[in-house]
């Protein structure tokens, strides 16, 4: 890796072939690829690309502020440039970045081990800072003319998302700050908070008074509060009527809290676009989102039977929910036959997914794609996302979130079942 212009820009040099391997390893490089897979409208070109990375076909990648930049050569050495363009952060997206940042050691010290935990990342979209790209948001440019994402502009994308995995730092670059620069904000703790602001000279009474009848600006909106407020203790000493649970009730109160001031962060983001509110929840939804919140263990058992999934159930729907919301808690509990147009486009996405000599073999049921051999398996939503799942101990668990592509999806199963036969062989 070499460094230029004061550290704003970084070369990387070019990555060995990767076959048979997945392009990212980390749930944030998984986040990247999902932007780009998202976004592409021709998922052959997808194909293309992850073939030419593969391949080894991809240059010294060059990353500064708003762009990436790479050589990439066709099967028949012909080269072109592509680049990549990502919005940088606004000065005062920086700021408000760095004071959320300063407040919580735990994320610059990830950040230093080279690690990008969600709830880093959820913490700054609370403050209206997406440090990932969502839908549509890497704009490729190409010497082959293409107007949407091509074959080249996929590859360089696709072998960013392992260099994402070794260091998160090179988001943060082309989200505008170098390494450097943004360590020292952070450990000097600068931020807008830091700011000292001078006093504002008077004004003339009678000025003041003359324009008495002139209504002032209303006061700016009160900030989002750090944490959800803590609700009122139920210990008042006073016996609690028949069938009432003061300690059901104070959790119930708690997790009340805690989505409230999840919606109010998501009415405050700074975003363009408003996504409308998900559907109430089932009873047996809500059971589990309730169960989500981690729960004592009375409660947790009361959850358990009140749902009917006991134990072991409301475990896999925990981790479900905590993957996808309803629509992963839907792909876990129900089975469904894919027929007619749902069937042709799930098999094309998975010939399309991977090369001749990569394709895992799977054996088909209903909306489920096994791995002959493995304890791995694709599931298939009615949204036409894909989910991956392990076997753990004999039942099938979620991996990971939604992905357009299969093989994406695989990886995150792969991962998980080696994790979970680590886990088993160290008992």
């Amino acid at each position: 890796m070499t460094r230029h212009d004061g550290d704003t820009e970084r070369t990387f040099a070019a990555l060995p072939p990767a076959r048979g391997k997945g392009f990212a390893q980390t749930w944030w490089g998984q986040a990247w690829l999902k932007a780009l897979e998202d976004t592409a409208l021709d998922s052959a070109q997808l194909k293309r690309g992850r073939g030419l990375a593969r391949a080894g076909a991809v240059g010294a990648v060059s990353v500064r502020p708003g762009r990436l930049t790479a050589v990439v050569q066709d099967r028949d050495r012909t080269a072109h440039r592509a680049d990549v363009l990502l919005e940088e952060l606004s000065p005062g997206q920086w700021d408000r970045f760095l004071d959320m940042a300063v407040k919580r050691a735990g994320h610059v010290a990830a950040l230093l081990d080279r690690e990008m935990p969600p709830h880093l990342v959820e913490d700054a979209a609370a403050e209206g800072v997406e440090l990932l790209p969502g839908l549509g948001d890497l704009e490729p440019e190409c010497g082959c003319g293409a107007w949407d994402h091509c074959g080249h502009t996929a590859a360089l994308c696709y072998q960013v998302a392992r260099l994402l995995d070794q260091d998160p730092f090179v988001l943060l670059l082309m989200r505008g700050r170098d390494e450097a620069t943004l360590l020292n904000d952070l450990q000097s703790g600068r931020g807008a908070s830091a700011t000292v602001r001078s006093g504002q000279e008077g004004v003339d009474a009678a000025e003041a008074y003359a324009a008495g009848d002139i209504l002032p600006p209303l006061p700016p909106l009160p900030e989002l509060p750090d944490e959800p407020g803590t609700p009122p203790s139920l210990d008042t000493e006073t016996p609690p009527a028949p069938g009432i649970d003061p300690a059901a009730l104070e959790f119930l109160a708690a997790r009340t809290a805690v989505q409230a001031h999840l919606l109010l962060a998501e009415s405050l983001r700074d975003t363009a676009g408003r996504h409308p509110c998900d559907a109430d929840p089932t009873v047996s939804e809500d059971a589990v989102r309730l169960a989500a919140g981690d729960p004592g263990q009375e409660v947790a058992d009361r959850l358990a039977d009140g749902s009917g999934r006991g134990r072991e159930g409301l475990a896999a729907a925990v981790r479900a929910w905590r993957h996808g919301g309803t629509a992963a808690l839907s792909v876990l509990d129900e089975e469904w036959k894919a027929e007619g147009e749902t069937l042709a486009r799930a098999r094309a996405a998975l010939e399309s997914a991977w090369d001749a000599d990569d394709r895992p073999e799977l054996r088909a049921r209903g909306n489920r794609w096994t791995v002959v051999g493995a304890p791995v398996q694709l599931r298939l939503g009615r949204d036409g996302r894909w989910w991956a799942y392990h076997k753990e101990r004999g039942r099938w668990l979620p991996s990971g979130g939604a992905a357009q592509d299969p093989a994406t999806a695989l990886t995150s199963a792969e991962l998980a079942a080696g994790d979970g036969a680590a886990a088993s062989s160290g008992q």
